[in-house]
């Protein structure tokens, strides 16, 4: 799995690709998560657009990261799933539990009015 992350406007923006099996990359990612969150980084977008495969530990590494974020008064917003993932979500019955949008836009939008 490949990562990339970057903070625009005090929102965590991580992009993920490939296949989120929760190697030694979820690690790597909840560090940044962390580092971030202590900096008072609130919020997150995760692009998942790019995943193709995801497992139950990969979907452990999505539910510590939404965790570690409503723990510190925040929230995260999963972004542009496929229609494998989307399903996933649907059958673990997780999408009741993440915000999920279909464009960035709307992420930003449902993320800054999480915090009024």
């Amino acid at each position: 799995m490949n990562f990339e992350h970057s903070v625009v406007d005090n929102i965590l923006k991580l992009k993920l690709s490939g296949d989120l099996i929760g190697e030694d990359n979820g690690i790597d990612i909840i560090e940044i998560i962390n580092n971030h969150i202590n900096n008072n980084v609130k919020l997150c977008v995760v692009d998942i657009s790019g995943l193709r495969y995801i497992n139950s530990s990969g979907i452990g590494v999505l539910i510590t990261i939404l965790t570690k974020f409503r723990n510190k008064g925040g929230e995260l917003c999963l972004l542009n799933p496929s229609e494998s993932v989307k399903k996933l979500l649907i059958i673990t019955k997780l999408n009741a539990i993440f915000t999920i949008e279909e464009n960035e836009e709307n992420a930003i939008e449902v993320l800054n009015n999480s915090l009024k």
